[in-house]
Parts: structure tokens; sequence; C-alpha cells
């Protein structure tokens, strides 16, 4: 009996991962275009570059050329983005990207970029803030 419980509790678990990650891929496609690095890299010098992590992980190391605006503040800073120019968001990985590009489509963006293996994949140029 409690082996059941268990292999139920166990399922419930996977279950949910699997719809978490569906659920994020549906959000990201209607939300914003996935970009491979070399994409990214190509048109960055044309949009504005947004890092979505909190301040001390920009801090550590960020894009080149990107500007930090945390998630958690997305929404008192829609006004310092552009509509008419195209916004490239990454974080971490791309979870935060996500919600952020689905937050700006809300707002009325359009032209929104995400790069696919976020800052953990990116092997260009970066700039670190020396402690």
């Amino acid at each position: 009996m409690v082996l059941w419980i268990i292999n139920i509790i166990l399922l419930l678990i996977i279950l949910a991962i699997v719809f978490w990650e569906v659920y994020l891929r549906v959000m990201a496609k209607r939300s914003a275009t996935m970009l491979e690095e070399e994409e990214f890299r190509e048109g960055m010098r044309r949009a504005q570059v947004i890092d979505v992590r909190e301040k001390d992980v920009f801090d550590a190391g960020h894009i080149l050329g990107a500007r930090n605006i945390p998630y958690t503040v997305l929404k008192n800073s829609l006004g310092s983005i552009r509509k008419d120019q195209p916004v490239y968001i990454y974080d971490q990985k791309k979870s935060l990207s996500i919600r952020t590009a689905n937050q700006l489509r809300k707002a009325g963006y359009q032209d929104i970029y995400i790069l696919k293996g976020g800052y953990d994949g990116w092997s260009g140029k970066i700039k670190s803030k020396k402690i």
C-alpha cells in the first residue's frame, strides 16, 4: 500500500514537471522567437539587449552591451523599453526570459527574441564588475 502511494506521488511530480515544460514552450512560442547564439549575436547591435536576472547576478557577469532590468521590476520599467526596436532578452537559462516575453507581448511589444541557451550557453564577450 505504501509503495502505491509513493508511486502515485512520483507520477504526479513527473506530470507536473512535464506540464510546466509544455506550458513554457507554448508561452515562448506565442510570445517570442527563440534565437541561437549566432543569430542573437548578429541582431543584438540593432536591438535592446535586456538581462532579466537580478542585479547581483548581472554584476557578476553579463553579455557585453546588455542592460539589466530584473524580472521583479519589469512592470515598473516598461517605459524604458522602446516598442519600435527589437527586444532581445536573456536570463540564466530561459524560463525567466519566457515569462518576461509574455509580459512584454501583453503590454503591446511585438519584436521579442530570447537567447535559446541563456547566459549559461553564451560564449561571446561578457563584462563583469570587479569587486
